[in-house]
C-alpha cells in the first residue's frame, strides 16, 4: 500500500494481516479524494479505519487532525505503527466501536469537516441506522461524508447526496451536510 498524494506521496504503509480488514486500494482512494477536493486544515474522522489508508491519505494531504476508529486491536496497532513510520501528527487511534465513539464525540460537542466511513461491505446494512442517527450530530457546517460500500449497495443517510460512483467492486458515495 502507498500514499497517493500529499507530503508523504509514494511512501509505503502496512496493512493488517488476515481478512479482518480490506484496505481501500490506491485507485479508489485517489478517486475519493478527487471527489472531496482539498482537505488542508480539516478535522477528519476515519470510521471502521481498518488499515487507516483513508485517514493516512487525509493527513498526508494536509488535514489538521484525524481520529481513527477501529475495533480490531491488531489493526489499531498497525495504524499507530504507520503513523509513527510516516511521521504523521495530529492523529488519535481509538480501539473502540464506532457507535461508542460517535456517542462520545457528540456529547463533547466535537465536530468534523470530513468523515470517512468504510465498514465491512457485508455489514453496511447493520451499521447504516446507527450512522444515520449519530453522524449528523458530529458534522461541522459544510462537512462531507465519504462512504465506501460494495458496488451494488447504495447507502442512504439523512444528508444531501453529492455523488455516487462505482470503481470496480467498490462504490464511493459522498454526502454533505
Amino acid at each position: 500500500m502507498r500514499i497517493v498524494a500529499g507530503s508523504k506521496k509514494g511512501h509505503r504503509f502496512a496493512a493488517p494481516k488476515g481478512v479482518v480488514t480490506r484496505p481501500t486500494g490506491d485507485r479508489v482512494r485517489e478517486a475519493a479524494f478527487s471527489l472531496v477536493g482539498p482537505v488542508a486544515g480539516a478535522a477528519v474522522l476515519d470510521l471502521f479505519a481498518g488499515s487507516g489508508a483513508m485517514g493516512l491519505e487525509a493527513l498526508s494531504r494536509g488535514a489538521a487532525s484525524c481520529v481513527f476508529v477501529e475495533r480490531d486491536r491488531e489493526a489499531t496497532r498497525v495504524i499507530q505503527s504507520n503513523l509513527e513510520k510516516l511521521g504523521l501528527t495530529g492523529a488519535v487511534v481509538a480501539n473502540r466501536s464506532v457507535d461508542a465513539v460517535l456517542r462520545g464525540e457528540s456529547s463533547r460537542g466535537r465536530r468534523y469537516d470530513l468523515v470517512l466511513a468504510d465498514p465491512p461491505y457485508e455489514e453496511w446494512k447493520t451499521h447504516e441506522p446507527t450512522l444515520a442517527g449519530l453522524l449528523p450530530v458530529v458534522l461541522a457546517n459544510d462537512a462531507l461524508v465519504v462512504v465506501e460500500t460494495a458496488a451494488d449497495v447504495e447507502p442512504e443517510l439523512p444528508l444531501d447526496l453529492v455523488t455516487t460512483r462505482r470503481y470496480g467492486s467498490a462504490r464511493i458515495t459522498v454526502f454533505s451536510r
